[in-house]
């Protein structure tokens, strides 16, 4: 009996050690606080659900300030495009719509308070399929909304990531 409970002791012992070796580590905000600039300025539709995500997110975790206008920012996120597009993808026999295609595009720069470009014009591509099912209009359009949430949520994220990939030339 003894013997059993020590060898559970090592099995143990040797799991935790296992587990302290392999580098896990929690997800945080550092990629955020990397940010190349200190102030920035958010040129795009204040109302869209994109900005507010996104100034949601600039906000969070970080010592960025986000500029009232273009003059007091040493950055300006510019959103040129922001567009969504629900198309057919596949029909079934009887030529109803089986599949649909939702493609977000965004295209944005960012400039410096000189006028300089700090990234050139960029676009993101994201593109889903969704199944469509007359039975299930009403689940199927949650679906799709959830979906379209998702990729910005993704847009949102992949901004700040070429934010904080920005090396600025002094």
């Amino acid at each position: 009996m003894m013997r059993l409970t020590k060898r559970a002791w090592g099995l143990l012992a040797l799991c935790a050690l296992l587990l302290s070796a392999c580098g896990f580590q929690l997800r945080s905000n550092d990629a955020l606080l990397a940010l190349p600039f200190s102030s920035l300025y958010l040129e795009a539709d204040a109302r869209s659900p994109l900005a507010i995500e996104l100034t949601r997110n600039l906000r969070a975790g970080s010592r960025l300030q986000l500029a009232a206008n273009a003059s007091q920012a040493d950055a300006v996120l510019q959103i040129m495009a922001d567009t969504r597009d629900k198309t057919v993808l596949s029909l079934n026999s009887a030529g109803r719509v089986r599949e649909f295609a939702l493609t977000y595009t965004l295209r944005f720069r960012v400039i410096d308070n000189k006028g300089r470009e700090l990234l050139m014009p960029s676009d993101i591509n994201l593109r889903r399929t969704i199944s469509f099912n007359e039975a299930q209009v009403l689940a199927k359009e949650a679906e799709e909304a959830l979906l379209w949430r998702d990729m910005q949520s993704d847009l949102v994220q992949q901004i700040l990531r070429r934010l904080a990939a920005i090396r600025p030339e002094r």
